[in-house]
């Protein structure tokens, strides 16, 4: 039987959870020398950014609530945040080197352990060249871990293959935003939630996934009458219960949706037109190039999508389409996406449509208006969207192609010239392939599971663990043993979030410092400090310049300004965003060019964006795309493409994955709380009541999923979320047979190279 899993909001949560915790006044001492303190910081889960208070007694976490004063989350947090000391005190943290020795990993000394890295990772460059090495890091590290790791890798050790999960969740969005506008992250902020008259949410579960923003979301309905939610899934998720609109199309075919509903708009005026002329360009690729075919060209494209025509690619029927596009059109109108979106090999192109429908009606760049991808990380954004960790990118809108942003990144960092390889790097998918074929050598992993996380992962767990001749070396970074540290050579214990100082950037652009208030337990350390010890390591051994690193940096706080330093001049810039600022302050938006700015609420924006600042051309709220090409968006035309793997005769199901609530990921941190493992004991799949009658399957039956690469084995629950023929499971379990990687599919988008997660074919059993 299954727990009654109903969403919980994040109000509920917070209002339930945290009255026990808030006993002291935020930022004050009560008498004695071990009473609680409030300390500020930032949570460590989504990308939302909640800011939090952090109770401290004695030297230890012991409280987490909301921080009322914190400007866009205002108190709010979820449950999985409240638990978040229970996980920092978990009985079952790595606390101790661990070196594999006879098949088994053993406790070690620091010395041996990273004696050991450093001669594997010296002896591959050596014998087999810089691009035989790797590292693998993570949107939950710190922004200085990331930044000192690329710095490491591509202008010490002279490699690219530079990758972080995010690859797995937010580079569609990437791709989008930078096809569309020209540079990365959103132009808009939180605030326009509560100006927003319209919320268009597309594959996003944003009731359990990102439960705060929701809560805004339903805020701003209780307040402001007429408010609208428009929802797009084919899943029905908790979302539906506060929708005035949900559309179910089929898995992989909502790009037709978005051009009729474009259509729409266009034929029945509700496009912006003095907008268009002053701020968009249209463009459609022929023989591989991009061609421009103005307005007219695009209304002649969406003939083809009708709303109607689109019913039949779709599913979805053509009044609802109508209805959307009208909704759309009419109000400020917020779109919400995330992995729904971008999971998928035509993610960028989707991306690509949600942004055409705010360019042809004006719904952007002004209060309650914008197309804003929602971040699944802590510090996906800020962390390695921005620093420029992916094997193709250099910080700050830098690409590792273009000669002058190398050259810029060698003198900042004191690097030889040419170190950098003008070549990008293997991206995730192929990078484990790479392993997987024994070329690469050597990999470190940063705070990440890809030994769970990674699609396919049958053969990648074989890549990282399995024994043979040549077989590369996995080191790995972590806070508890997953199923990553289980296949490692070497695993290193690392301090958590509370245990060290560094800083997230969120989803809408800000900047936040979190601070160290507890110590790490036994001989974990911060990552920060293992890639200085490892950075010197390779140094000592001639594989890196001497002095490149080692000695430059003796805190995060020394690396901060040289990050700052690399912001600045670029769209990005965050000058003014000093560490004295952080601390003082609950973050701030970037771009931050001086110690005196307050933080941009919405880019691209006169009056706004301080990049605009001494543009006579434009009046205050008129909007210029100055990072696109001529400075203008573009509405891309884009094809209607299935999936990579459409259902079949053999396999006839779609299968889908996702989130609970309670749960993060690969539950690394989660399960580590009573509490939040109790509330999903175990892994589930979804069946429509239709299948499970004609497989005679009720709820709490055992099902075994079978695709192409793999198997997967949990209970059902017979629910109407999902439609007929499709099955939902959740991605948290690690324990087989219910690891669900070991279904899904490594078909990736060619563009943003992120895998298609979210669609695959499968064939269902009775266990």
């Amino acid at each position: 039987m299954f727990l009654n899993t109903e969403p919980k909001t994040a109000v509920i949560a917070a209002a339930s959870g945290s009255k026990s915790l808030a006993t002291q006044p935020a930022d004050t001492m009560a008498a004695g020398p071990n009473a609680m303190k409030w300390v500020k910081s930032v949570c460590r889960y989504c990308g939302t950014g909640c800011g939090v208070m952090l109770g401290v007694e004695g030297g230890k976490l012991v409280a987490l609530r909301g921080d009322k004063e914190h400007p866009t989350t205002k108190g709010l947090v979820c449950a999985k945040s409240l638990f978040l000391p229970k996980v920092v005190h978990s009985p079952n943290r790595l606390t101790t080197p661990m070196i594999r020795k006879d098949g088994k990993l053993v406790n070690a000394s620091w010395d041996e352990a990273m004696t050991l890295i450093c001669d594997k990772f010296a002896a591959s460059i050596q014998k087999h060249g810089p691009q035989s090495v790797a590292f693998y890091g993570s949107g939950q590290a710190m922004t200085e871990e990331s930044y000192l790791a690329n710095r490491l890798f591509k202008g010490g050790i002279g490699s690219n293959h530079v990758e972080g999960n995010p690859r797995l969740c937010m580079a569609s969005a990437v791709g989008g935003y930078v096809s569309t506008f020209g540079k990365d992250e959103p132009m808009g902020c939180y605030d326009d939630i509560d100006h927003a008259d319209v919320f268009f949410l597309i594959g996003s579960n944003t009731a359990e996934c990102h439960p705060v923003i929701f809560d805004r979301i339903l805020a701003r309905q209780k307040t402001k009458s007429g408010v609208k939610v428009i929802a797009i899934d084919p899943r029905r998720s908790p979302v539906g219960r506060h929708t005035d609109l949900y559309l179910q199309p089929k898995p992989g075919y909502d790009l037709a949706v978005f051009h009729a509903m474009a259509n729409v708009i266009v034929h029945e005026g509700m496009i912006d037109q003095a907008f268009i002329d002053r701020n968009v360009q249209f463009k459609i690729v022929k023989d591989g190039k991009p061609v421009k075919v103005g307005f007219e060209g695009y209304k002649k494209f969406l003939d083809d999508f009708t709303p109607e025509k689109a019913e039949a690619i779709c599913g979805v029927p053509a009044g609802d389409i109508v209805t959307a596009a009208r909704m759309f059109g009419a109000g400020r109108t917020m779109s919400f996406w995330t992995m729904g979106l971008n999971q998928r090999t035509t993610g960028v192109w989707a991306n690509n449509l949600v942004h055409n429908l705010h360019l042809i009606s004006g719904q952007i760049g002004k209060p309650g208006a914008t197309s804003f991808s929602l971040t699944g990380q802590p510090n996906a954004c800020g962390g390695v969207r921005d620093t420029g960790t992916l094997s193709h990118l250099l910080p700050y809108g830098r690409s590792v192609t273009q000669p002058e942003h190398r050259a810029a990144m060698e003198k900042l960092w004191g690097a030889k010239p040419g170190t950098i390889p003008a070549q990008p790097g293997l991206h995730t998918i192929a990078m484990f392939d790479a392993l997987a074929e024994d070329k690469i050598q050597a990999i470190l992993i940063l705070t990440t599971n890809p030994g769970h996380s990674l699609p396919n992962v049958n053969k990648y767990r074989d890549a990282m663990g399995k024994p043979r001749r040549n077989k590369p070396f996995v080191a790995v970074l972590d806070i508890f043993h997953t199923r990553t540290t289980e296949l490692a050579d070497v695993v290193l214990p690392a301090a958590m979030w509370a245990e060290k100082t560094g800083v997230f950037g969120m989803s809408e652009r800000r900047y936040q410092l979190h601070p160290k208030v507890t110590d790490a337990p036994g001989q974990a350390r911060s990552d920060f400090d293992i890639l200085l010890d490892f950075a010197a390591g390779l140094e000592d051994r001639g594989v890196v310049p001497k002095g490149y690193i080692n000695g430059r940096f003796k805190n995060t706080d020394e690396i901060w300004d040289e990050i700052r330093q690399a912001s600045m001049g670029t769209p990005y810039d965050f000058m003014g965003i000093t560490r004295e600022r952080l601390r003082q302050e609950r973050g701030l938006r970037w771009p931050c060019p001086t110690p005196t700015h307050t933080g941009t609420a919405r880019r691209y924006v006169k009056g706004d964006d301080p990049m605009l600042d001494g543009d006579d051309s434009l009046k205050d709220g008129e909007t210029k795309f100055y990072a696109a090409p001529e400075q203008r968006a573009i509405v891309w035309l884009r094809p209607v493409k299935g999936p990579a793997e459409p259902p079949d005769a053999e396999y006839p199901f779609v299968m889908t994955t996702g989130r609970v609530l309670e749960h993060w990921h690969t539950g690394t941190m989660t399960m580590q709380a009573p509490e939040l493992r109790r509330a999903y004991k175990e892994c589930y799949v979804e069946i429509n009541p239709q299948d499970a009658r004609k497989m005679s399957v009720q709820s709490g039956d055992k099902i075994r999923i079978t695709s192409r690469r793999g198997v997967a084995q949990m209970k059902a629950r017979v629910i109407a979320a999902t439609q007929p023929g499709m099955v939902f499971v959740p991605m948290h379990w690690e324990d087989d047979p219910a690891l669900i990687n070991r279904v899904t599919i490594n078909a990736f988008d060619p563009g943003s190279k992120q895998p298609e997660y979210k669609i695959c074919a499968v064939k269902l059993a009775k266990a």
